[in-house]
């Protein structure tokens, strides 16, 4: 199983051999720090945790602080289930580089997306809002009928204006295209979540 920690950098143009022209992203990858592996028989579960980044441990509790010292007081601390609950192959202290990865590997991809703040229906859902027409005034981008009173109330789940964006949001089949070892990065087909600096959680999917 392949798996790895980044922070997003920024997007590019990639060109194929044939000449293509293809939007990539760039992603700061690693290297992260095993800092506990989880087994069925003590945990119940498969995983293996690792710590990724650095953080002044005087911002940490003593309790997180013990838990990253070895993994030069990691910032961020994620999990990584093992797939079909199989015994985990990696150690306490293991080093995990972007070198896991190589180019054509198909990876899943996994952040936080840019908050968007309080936005309306047509922006946060799709909707056509009212006829540019006559008697138009006010009413341009107004979500109109919310549907049935019959209850008295509004059914959950109705779509209407709110807060958009921040969610963690997962892109599935995108292709890695190029695997810096040197500079820890790594170059992955398509858009990610997030904006700069957002942590990323890239899983192989072979």
């Amino acid at each position: 199983m392949k798996f790895i920690l980044g922070t997003k950098r920024n997007m590019v143009q990639f060109f194929t051999e044939d000449g293509a022209c293809i939007p990539a992203t760039v992603v700061d990858a690693g290297p992260v720090t095993v800092t506990q592996v989880k087994t069925p028989e003590k945990d119940g579960y498969s995983a293996v945790q690792v710590g990724f980044g650095k953080k002044n441990p005087r911002k940490m509790n003593k309790a997180l602080a013990g838990h990253v010292k070895d993994a030069s007081y990691a910032r961020f601390v994620k999990e990584f289930a093992i797939r079909g609950g199989g015994a985990p192959s990696h150690a306490v202290g293991d080093i995990i580089g972007v070198d896991v990865f190589e180019v054509g590997d198909v990876v899943t991809v996994s952040g936080v997306s840019k908050g968007k703040g309080f936005q309306g229906v047509v922006k946060r859902h799709g909707f056509g809002g009212g006829p540019r027409s006559h008697g138009q005034r006010h009413s341009e981008r107004e979500p109109g009928s919310i549907g049935a009173t019959g209850p008295q109330r509004v059914f959950k789940g109705t779509r209407m204006a709110g807060r958009m964006g921040g969610d963690r949001v997962t892109v599935k089949n995108l292709r890695v295209l190029g695997v810096d070892k040197e500079n820890n990065i790594l170059l992955v087909s398509g858009a990610v979540p997030g904006k700069r600096g957002t942590l990323l959680e890239v899983r192989g999917e072979n």
